[in-house]
């Protein structure tokens, strides 16, 4: 029952400094600002000044209509200000990362967004059932355009 591999990237251009926008996309307490699904959370495991790093864990809250559910993730790659990086792992049954990799641009940067899907079937299965979600990838193609979308209005208020 080995995990299908899945990828799905989405790019935007973003009128704010890298180094701005890394410190959002890791924020994950925040991402509820800018995430269609996402709810924010909390950190359960960081340095001591607040900075993700890698091994740090989060607990978030996410929802999609009337259904709720939460998520353990753990930071996988923290590079500022060009890379950010969080798992989500359920033991055998696998997960998924969601990866933000930031370039700088003459106007400010490039933010691509992917999700990288490492479910097994029993767990799509219970992915299906949890968020009411039957194609994934193209149900997080289109909430990551929202995200960026939103986050880029947000990075460039600032």
């Amino acid at each position: 029952m080995g995990a299908a591999r899945e990828r799905v990237s989405v790019s935007r251009e973003v009128a704010a400094p890298p180094d701005r926008v890394w410190a959002m996309v890791s924020d994950l307490a925040r991402m509820g600002d800018w995430s269609p699904e996402n709810d924010g959370g909390r950190w359960t495991g960081t340095d001591s000044d607040g900075t993700p790093a890698v091994g740090d864990t989060f607990r978030g809250r996410n929802h999609r209509g009337r259904r709720n559910w939460t998520t353990n993730v753990t930071v996988v790659d923290a590079d500022p200000p060009r890379r950010f990086a969080f798992r989500l792992k359920i033991g055998a049954l696998g997960g998924c990362d969601w990866i933000y990799e930031i370039e700088p641009t003459d106007a400010g940067c490039r933010v691509t967004e992917t999700w990288l899907d490492e479910r097994t079937r029993p767990l799509k299965v219970v992915g299906w059932l949890s968020p009411g979600v039957s194609d994934r990838a193209s149900h997080n193609r289109a909430t990551m355009e929202q995200t960026l979308e939103h986050l880029a209005e947000a990075a460039e208020a600032a």
